[in-house]
C-alpha cells in the first residue's frame, strides 16, 4: 500500500486471494490516516473504508475439506484387472505360468485400491469377474477365461495360480483377509457349483496349504464346511476327499494331520459323512476305495486309542471304588468284546490302572513296598483272568520291568512284586526262569537280574528236589 500526497491520491494495491487475512490491518490503518490527512484525500479515504467493511461483511472463510471417502466403485476395479488379464493372455497363452508372472508385474506396478476392493480381486482370480454382493452369481462386466474355476481341473495347471498369489499376499499380507473372505462364502455355497468347479476348489485349498500360503488359517477353511445341509447332501464328503488326495501328493500324513489339528477336527473326520452312513465301518470303506489306505490306518488308531482309554477309566473308577472283582473283570471282557482289544495291550492296562491306583508315599521305601504288594494281592485274581499264557505272563513280567525302571520309588521292588505275583499263581515258575535266562528287554536288566538271583535259585533248587 502506497499513499501519493503529491497526486492527492491513494494508490491501493491489494491482492483478492488476500483480502480477507488483510482486512482488519487496512481497517486500522485506514482510522489511522484518518486522523492525519484533510481534504479531498481524507474524503476519499472514508469512502474506501466504508466500501471495505461492505463487501467483507458476512463472508465465510472456506475450510479445507478432509477425510472425503471416494465412493466405491467395485465394477471399475473389476474390469481393470480383467483388463490386465486379457492384456497379457495375448502373448503367453502357450505357458499358463508365464502369463502369471506377467499378471502379477502388472498387477504389481499398477495403481489398483486393494485395500478396498481386495475381496472384489481374488472373486476375479478365482471366477473372471467380480460376483454380486452376497451371493455367488457373476455380476455383468468385463471377464476373463483364465479364473481358476475356468482352467482344467488339474494340479498342474492351477499351482502356478497359488504361486501367483503367494507372491502377491507376500507384498501385500493386508490381502489374506479378503481370500479368507472369499473361499469361505465359495465353501458355503458348495451346493451352487457344479461338481467340476468344486473339484478346482479343493484342487486349490490343496495346493495352497501344500504351498504354505501365507497365513491361511486351517478353521478358515474347514469350519464352514460343518453344515448340516451340505453334509447331508454329500458334498463335503466329495470336496475333503478330494482335498486329502491332493494333498498327500506332496506331503505326509502327520502334515495332513497337522493341519486337521489346527482345525480343531482330527477327530471329527466321520462328521464330514452323512448322518446315515456316519459309522467306523462306512469310514473305511470310502477311504479305502478312494485310495486313502494311510487315513484309513489313522482313524483306526485314533478309534483303538478313544476306546483304551474308555476302558481305561471305567476299570480305574471300578477300582477306586473297591468293587468286586468279578464285577471288574466282566466290565474288561466287555470292552475287549467290542473293541476286539489285543490281548498284550490289555494285561499292559491293567497292570498300569492297578499301579495308578495306589496310594505312593514320597518318602517312605517300606510304605511303598506294602501298598504296592498290596495291591497285587488284592487284585490279583483280575491279573490272573487275563494272563492266560506263558506269552502274556511274560509280557506282565516286561511291564514290571520297564516300570521299575523308569520310577524311582519301585527300584527296588522290582523282586518283591515278581515274588508277589507268583505267590498269588499269576506268574508260572517257567515265565520267572524264561525271563531270567533269555530276558530282551535292556531296560535295568542287569540290576534286576542280579536283585532277582536269590529267588531264582530257590525256584531252581526247589525244582531240583521235585
Amino acid at each position: 500500500m502506497r499513499a501519493n500526497s503529491g497526486s492527492g491520491w491513494l494508490d491501493l494495491s491489494i491482492s483478492l486471494r488476500n483480502f480477507n487475512s488483510i482486512m482488519p490491518k487496512l481497517l486500522t490503518f485506514c482510522l489511522f490516516l484518518d486522523l492525519q490527512l484533510e481534504g479531498e484525500t481524507h474524503s476519499r479515504l472514508r469512502i474506501f473504508a466504508f466500501c471495505a467493511f461492505f463487501l467483507t461483511f458476512g463472508t465465510r472463510i472456506k475450510t479445507r475439506k478432509r477425510n472425503i471417502a471416494a465412493p466405491l466403485d467395485p465394477a471399475a476395479f473389476s474390469d481393470a484387472v480383467v483388463q490386465i488379464y486379457l492384456d497379457n493372455a495375448a502373448e503367453s497363452l502357450i505357458a499358463f505360468s508365464v502369463m502369471h508372472e506377467l499378471i502379477a508385474k502388472c498387477i504389481e506396478s499398477s495403481d489398483l485400491n486393494f485395500s478396498r476392493y481386495g475381496d472384489t480381486f481374488f472373486e476375479v482370480v478365482f471366477r473372471g469377474t467380480r460376483t454380486q454382493p452376497g451371493t455367488i452369481k457373476l455380476d455383468e462386466g468385463e471377464r476373463h477365461p483364465y479364473s481358476i474355476f475356468d482352467c482344467e481341473p488339474s494340479r498342474e495347471v492351477i499351482l502356478p495360480s497359488v504361486i501367483y498369489i503367494q507372491k502377491l499376499l507376500r507384498r501385500r499380507p493386508f490381502l489374506i483377509k479378503s481370500l479368507e473372505n472369499v473361499m469361505q462364502k465359495f465353501l458355503q455355497s458348495l451346493e451352487l457349483f457344479e461338481q467340476d468347479e468344486r473339484k478346482k476348489l479343493a484342487i486349490f485349498t490343496a495346493l495352497a496349504f501344500s504351498q504354505k500360503l501365507s497365513g491361511l488359517p486351517p478353521e478358515t477353511v474347514f469350519q464352514p464346511l460343518l453344515k448340516d445341509n451340505l453334509i447331508e447332501k454329500g458334498l463335503v464328503l466329495s470336496f475333503i476327499t478330494d482335498f486329502f488326495k491332493e494333498y498327500l501328493v506332496d506331503n505326509s500324513l502327520d502334515d495332513l494331520i497337522a493341519i486337521l489339528k489346527r482345525a480343531k477336527i482330527e477327530d471329527s473326520l466321520m462328521d464330514f459323512f452323512p448322518s446315515a452312513k456316519r459309522t467306523p465301518e462306512a469310514l473305511s470303506e470310502h477311504f479305502t476305495k478312494e485310495g486313502l489306505l494311510l487315513l484309513v490306518e489313522y482313524n483306526e488308531k485314533k478309534l483303538f486309542e478313544v476306546k483304551l482309554k474308555e476302558m481305561k477309566t471305567a476299570i480305574t473308577n471300578q477300582i477306586s471304588e473297591a468293587a468286586d472283582v468279578a464285577e471288574v473283570i466282566e466290565t474288561v471282557k466287555q470292552h475287549v468284546k467290542d473293541a476286539k482289544f489285543p490281548d498284550i495291550e490289555v494285561v499292559r492296562i491293567l497292570w498300569d490302572v492297578l499301579m495308578d491306583a495306589v496310594q505312593w508315599s514320597g518318602k517312605n521305601q517300606q510304605q511303598n513296598a506294602n501298598s504296592a504288594l498290596r495291591q497285587v494281592k488284592t487284585w490279583a485274581a483280575l491279573l490272573n483272568a487275563f494272563c492266560t499264557t506263558g506269552k502274556l505272563e511274560l509280557e506282565l513280567v516286561y511291564k514290571v520291568q520297564v516300570q521299575c525302571y523308569e520310577d524311582a520309588k519301585l527300584m527296588k521292588l522290582f523282586p518283591e512284586i515278581i515274588r508277589s505275583l507268583y505267590d498269588q499263581d499269576v506268574l508260572a515258575e517257567d515265565t520267572i526262569l524264561h525271563w531270567f535266562r533269555k530276558g530282551t528287554n535292556p531296560k535295568g536288566r542287569q540290576t534286576f537280574v542280579k536283585s532277582l538271583e536269590p529267588f531264582v535259585k530257590w525256584l531252581e533248587e526247589a525244582e531240583e528236589e521235585e
